[in-house]
């Protein structure tokens, strides 16, 4: 006996279809959802959307006179060295951020209207593109008088930056539907990714560190071969001084693992679904 409508939305990959169907067929929904939090974002603020370049200028300079002025650090071009980390990270933190709150603040339009609400969490995080790519600028300015560190590898920024982008809405998806439930989720964000910040080659990079077991955990971190390969090409390494190749081999781990988890996440976000209305 052929199964019913309902009995095929239980079958995971069933599920995992509508969930696809909803991004897919819902192109304009998302990119106007995309146009609302961007100009919401950065509505109070006088420089709008240029935050996305002085924000991490500004993180820069604060890490730059910390690790250079008081600790003595002399990493060669360590202005770069920061900055090639800290944007993909700013991307991270802030459409995870975005994310936590797409179902919980849009109370009102998740009771009353009839949508997939996978594509808020969706919107974020092609907000998030966006802003990356406005990011961009800042860094293309910022490699002029880091010229000489410039190599033909920095053309493979798209290939990680796609990679990222899996993970990211892998992540988002599933902070979005947890913190519907549980609202201490969006609370303790900001700390988890300020000590996941410490944790990832960021301020420093892995091959500093010495070889050992604390070396070891903090590679399987999945963060530390994206920013390890953003650093690659736009920095280079401790003993190449201009952009080398990224780690293929370590993004193809990444991105299948987010693969992986962007399915278990759709599949579980579209069982939650029905209840968002009835918790909020």
């Amino acid at each position: 006996m052929p199964a019913g409508p309902a009995t095929a939305r239980r079958r995971p990959f069933g599920t995992l279809r509508q969930g696809i169907r909803d991004l897919t067929s819902r192109g304009r929904l998302i990119r106007y959802l995309v146009a609302a939090d961007l100009k919401r974002s950065h509505a109070d603020t006088i420089v709008g959307r240029a935050w996305w370049i002085l924000d991490p200028l500004l993180q820069m300079i604060i890490y730059w006179i910390l690790f250079t002025l008081i600790f003595q650090r002399t990493t060669p071009d360590f202005p770069l060295f920061l900055f090639s980390a800290i944007l993909p990270w700013k991307w991270l933190a802030s459409t995870l951020g975005d994310a936590s709150t797409s179902i919980s603040s849009r109370v009102a339009i998740v009771r009353q209207v009839q949508f997939p609400k996978l594509v808020l969490p969706a919107a974020s995080v092609g907000a998030g593109i966006n802003g990356f790519g406005f990011g961009l600028i800042a860094l293309a300015f910022f490699l002029v008088p880091y010229h000489d560190r410039v190599s033909p590898w920095i053309l493979t920024l798209p290939l990680i930056a796609a990679v990222q982008v899996v993970f990211i809405f892998a992540l988002a998806i599933g902070i979005s539907a947890l913190n519907a439930f549980y609202r201490d989720v969006g609370n303790l964000l900001g700390h988890a990714l300020r000590l996941w910040f410490y944790l990832s080659p960021a301020l420093y990079s892995l091959e500093s560190l010495p070889p050992g077991w604390v070396r070891t955990i903090l590679s399987l971190n999945p963060m530390a071969p994206i920013l390890d390969s953003y650093r690659r090409i736009i920095w280079g390494t401790d003993e190449v001084p201009h952009g080398v190749a990224p780690d293929f081999a370590a993004l193809g781990i990444v991105l299948v693992v987010s693969l992986l988890l962007s399915v278990l996440v759709i599949v579980g976000f579209k069982r939650a679904e029905p209840a968002f209305a009835r918790i909020l």
